[in-house]
């Protein structure tokens, strides 16, 4: 595979290994994950499979999930 980078098509990332962890009553829309080799997570849209992914580091997913744990991204849904 070559160079992984924010805004490349998801499929280029293969259809194995990506998972629903934010799936909820939505009507099927909802983000798709995928741990790379190296520790970072694709993040991209299940209805939109071949669009762009979002790559983040290891220390961004996980801040982002310690955040939202502790409602500090509630602001997004109230």
């Amino acid at each position: 595979m070559g160079r992984i980078y924010n805004g490349m098509p998801a499929a280029h990332l293969g259809d194995e290994g990506w998972r629903k962890p934010w799936s909820g009553g939505n009507g099927g829309s909802c983000v798709e994950a995928l741990k790379l080799a190296d520790g970072r997570v694709a993040l991209r849209q299940s209805t939109d499979p071949d669009g762009p992914a979002l790559i983040c580091s290891r220390s961004d997913i996980s801040g982002f999930i310690e955040a939202a744990k502790a409602g500090e991204a509630d602001f997004l849904v109230g």
